[in-house]
């Protein structure tokens, strides 16, 4: 948005937009936040100025409005030459009654209300223009899609994931290929019933996506679960305050004992962030440790849980599919609870985890706003 005027006040400089908002930006805001060659470095990206050293009541020289209003020029004491500011920067950081703009709409769904149309995407588009974009707007949207018509094998995953960031290190390596395994010491590697999950509970930051694709079905069953975790958070706080409440307060360890770890972390089932929205949910029953409250908070924490639980086991509130071999489901696992169909048969799946903030930096370089 473009800038009509600036002026000089004592408080900083007062910028009068376009649309007739103002803003006035501290004097050592701006200062701080100077992006000529002696402040930063443009080759990395980082901070040449040392803030700590800038005096704390610098003002403002003089100030101008330069390109049609796309620049203000500002001339500062303690520098020879004046510093320009864009009005696309100055916008973006603007704290003014004109609300910002939305983030990309969450949408969230049930069995009836989700989009199963667009959840499909084909692997090769994936790779032309504006496919991967398409397919970081779906998981904004509701969290997961379909990728179909995949190579049946590991470098598949690898070549899609390499799309949008890189590949998580886990206690379950990189890239992982796996079938029913009673050796294992995960719940995941058996041919029972998975109920809706989230991963990485034990972790203080739980993988971001997650990628599952099916190799090989020769089986019976084994329906793949999507539960939409944003959609569950919706109908409890209309329906039940009291257990919301308790879901975004009370934080729930999660344990991961086994292969030569112990592994321990703690949060609310609903994560909120500074504005009161959801950024994560977390639950998984199978590795969820041992809690002890006092006694009247711990009941109540039970009750929250089966509250929960109850929802994400009805089928009104589930997705279900039984991948293909070619199919791949990728979602974020701060939202989408997953889970699976007992089977028996063969089922040979190949996967990674991608990390949330990956996942953020990509939609941020395609203009997705997160």
């Amino acid at each position: 948005m473009n800038i009509k005027q600036a002026r000089i006040s004592k408080e900083g400089l007062e910028i009068l937009f376009e649309d007739n908002s103002k803003d006035c930006f501290p004097f050592l805001w701006l200062r701080d936040n100077a992006q000529d060659d002696s402040s930063w470095d443009h080759r990395s990206n980082q901070r040449k100025l040392f803030t700590a050293e800038v005096d704390p009541n610098i003002s403002i020289d003089k100030a101008k409005v330069i390109n049609e209003g796309k620049n203000v020029l500002i001339s500062w004491p303690d520098i020879s030459s004046p510093i320009q500011y864009s009005s696309d920067f100055l916008t973006k950081f603007s704290i003014t009654d004109t609300p910002p703009p939305p983030p990309y709409k969450r949408i969230p769904w049930g069995k009836d209300t989700i989009d199963n149309e667009n959840i499909y995407i084909d692997y090769s588009s994936i790779f032309k223009k504006n496919g991967l974009s398409r397919l970081l707007e779906e998981i904004l949207k509701q969290g997961f899609a379909i990728i179909n018509n995949c190579p049946r094998n590991i470098s598949a995953v690898e070549k899609i994931t390499k799309k949008i960031g890189y590949v998580r290190n886990s206690i379950f390596g990189g890239l992982w290929s796996f079938e029913s395994n009673d050796s294992m010491a995960d719940s995941a590697y058996t041919q029972e019933e998975l109920r809706p999950h989230t991963d990485g509970t034990y972790c203080h930051d739980a993988p971001g996506l997650q990628i599952l694709l099916c190799c090989e079905y020769d089986a019976s069953g084994g329906e793949s679960i999507m539960v939409d975790g944003f959609k569950i958070a919706e109908v409890l706080k209309v329906e039940d305050e009291e257990t919301y409440k308790i879901l975004t307060e009370i934080e729930v360890p999660g344990n991961y004992i086994g292969d030569g770890v112990c592994l321990e972390a703690r949060r609310p089932v609903f994560k909120l962030s500074l504005d009161g929205k959801i950024s994560q949910v977390s639950f998984n029953n199978y590795d969820r440790g041992v809690f002890r409250l006092n006694n009247q908070t711990g009941m109540q924490l039970y009750k929250a849980i089966r509250s929960f639980d109850k929802l994400a086991n009805n089928r009104k509130m589930q997705w279900r599919k039984i991948l293909e071999p070619g199919e791949m489901l990728i979602f974020d696992n701060w939202r989408v609870m997953h889970g699976r169909g007992e089977f028996t048969g063969k089922r040979k799946m190949s996967g990674c985890y991608i990390n949330r903030e990956d996942f953020e930096s990509s939609c941020r370089m395609h203009n997705l706003s997160i």
